[in-house]
């Protein structure tokens, strides 16, 4: 008697176990309000994913909670937010995350810091050098009005410490916006930038600290208007997927591939496919996770031009088939099932 219901003890305990919340839990819904394991916003815009001994850390945006609209800038909607530094957030399975604070904060008093509140911080990547042991952040800065139109540099020893701001420049002596990182097999590190008024995508390789340009870039794809880039490497090949420049309105997506970084680009289309795939999913490309050997994760910014802060997450599965990538628009995906995770 006691081992039949021992039995039926763990029947049910088993039973209970596949309905509660944890199966859901490794739920990815795109557009939906995320939050974190203290049941708060995530508030990290504009990121990127950096994973680091068995963890995950999400570097973004940090977003005020007031949006307004700048009149200085005629030429387009430039609708922002007071900078609020770059977030930080951590997990060991892409799903729960945990807030690990504001770990570049922006400047409250010193009206000359490029990290003062008034000005513009957007899309942080981190990437880790091995030989320095260094965290090395990479950051759009910009004046109010974006005429600035640099990159800022930062270092920490720790994922997770209060990352050292160590100035700005135009790298290459060339304007510098929306941008990303890409750190290959063999250590060395990429800069990725849009420039020239945004007409023309730079790959500039840096310096082996990751701290400046090396002075070896190349201008990829001239007045085709492309931001927003994301990088990553497949069997050999490499990627870059971008977004055209209509402000904060979605657009159509499109990839390119290459035999080398510094090498000669060949655009490939639009790599979306499903519902609202001319638009990206009302989405904007931000990174590219590569998790094991074989899987990927594409991430967009669902802006909300008007509620910046309130703007969504939208992360989807990356397949090939043979150099092409696809990605499918899906309502709900199962982090465990697609990534092994």
């Amino acid at each position: 008697m006691k081992k039949i219901f021992s039995s039926l003890v763990i029947i049910f305990s088993l039973l209970m176990a596949s309905c509660t919340p944890s199966s859901e839990a490794r739920m990815v819904k795109s557009g939906e309000v995320w939050l974190d394991t203290d049941g708060n916003m995530i508030n990290a815009h504009g990121g990127g994913m950096l994973y680091h001994e068995g963890t995950y850390y999400w570097y973004g945006e940090y977003k005020g909670d007031s949006t307004y609209w700048n009149p200085r800038v005629p030429s387009w909607e430039c609708y922002r937010t007071e900078a609020g530094g770059v977030s930080c957030y951590s997990s060991k399975n892409l799903v729960d995350w945990k807030f690990e604070g504001v770990v570049l904060p922006s400047e409250q008093e010193d009206v000359t810091s490029d990290l003062h509140y008034s000005n513009v911080l957007e899309r942080p990547k981190v990437i880790y050098n091995d030989a320095t042991k260094q965290f090395v952040m990479w950051l759009h800065v910009d004046s109010h009005d974006y005429g600035k139109a640099a990159s800022g540099v930062a270092v920490c020893d720790s994922p997770t410490g209060k990352f050292e701001y160590l100035g700005s420049m135009r790298p290459n002596g060339e304007m510098a916006r929306d941008m990303t990182l890409f750190k290959d097999d063999d250590g060395r590190a990429y800069h990725i930038y849009s420039s020239e008024d945004n007409s023309t995508l730079y790959i500039s390789l840096l310096t082996d600290d990751y701290l400046r340009p090396s002075g070896h870039f190349t201008r990829n794809f001239p007045r085709a208007f492309r931001e927003a880039p994301a990088v990553f490497k497949h069997k050999g090949k490499y990627y870059v997927l971008s977004s055209g420049c209509t402000g904060w309105d979605p657009n159509q997506a499109q990839y390119a591939v290459a035999d080398s970084m510094l090498g000669e680009w060949t655009v490939m289309g639009n790599p979306c496919s499903g519902k609202d795939a001319h638009i990206t999913f009302y989405g904007q490309s931000t990174h590219v996770l590569k998790v094991g050997e074989e899987s990927y994760m594409a991430m967009f910014d669902r802006w909300n031009k008007t509620d910046l802060i309130n703007s969504r997450y939208i992360w989807l599965p990356l397949t090939f088939k043979g150099d092409s990538i696809d990605i499918a628009w899906q309502e709900a995906w199962d982090v465990k099932v697609v990534i092994g995770k």
